[in-house]
């Protein structure tokens, strides 16, 4: 018998991650024909009409009787499933702000007001783009946020949004 060293078509690896995925795989393909086998086994029992039942047929179609029920209830259940994401309505993906977008009059900025929004460190660049944090507030609020701070106390601005 040849070694897999020399084979061409076998290559060492030392990416155990995939190899643990590889060999749960496997277990899973191999459980899954085990359950089919049993499940063949219990339905050809259930399915049989012998004359003389002896306990161990009787224990098996009362298996198969209940393996038949669960299967039952879960095709239900995943049915309802189904029916209720069907009547919620597909999912909606979060709109991701683009960089370059303004503020409206009823948004407040996170960040500083004098910095630009598209310029920061060209190491951070590199790595990941630092999204502005972008807080909705409604006028009212705005108005007494305006109302409190000295600059903007008199400002043109807040007798504007007091006519609002």
């Amino acid at each position: 018998m040849d070694s897999c060293k020399e084979d061409e078509w076998h290559e060492p690896s030392s990416d155990v991650r995939s190899q643990l995925k590889f060999f749960e795989q496997l277990e899973r393909m191999e459980k899954q024909r085990k359950d089919e086998r049993e499940r063949e086994i219990l339905l050809r029992a259930a399915k049989s009409r012998s004359r003389q039942e002896d306990p161990e047929q009787a224990r098996l179609k009362q298996k198969a009787k209940e393996m038949q029920q669960q299967e039952l209830a879960q095709m239900r259940q995943r049915e309802a499933n189904l029916t209720a994401l069907a009547a919620i309505g597909p999912r909606k993906k979060r709109k991701v702000d683009s960089p370059g977008a303004t503020t409206t009059g009823t948004e407040v900025s996170g960040s500083s007001a004098g910095s630009p929004g598209g310029s920061s460190a060209p190491s951070c660049s590199s790595r990941q783009y630092n999204r502005q944090r972008i807080t909705r507030v409604n006028l009212r609020d705005f108005i007494f946020y305006m109302e409190q701070e000295r600059e903007t106390s008199r400002s043109l601005l807040l007798y504007r949004a007091l006519l609002k």
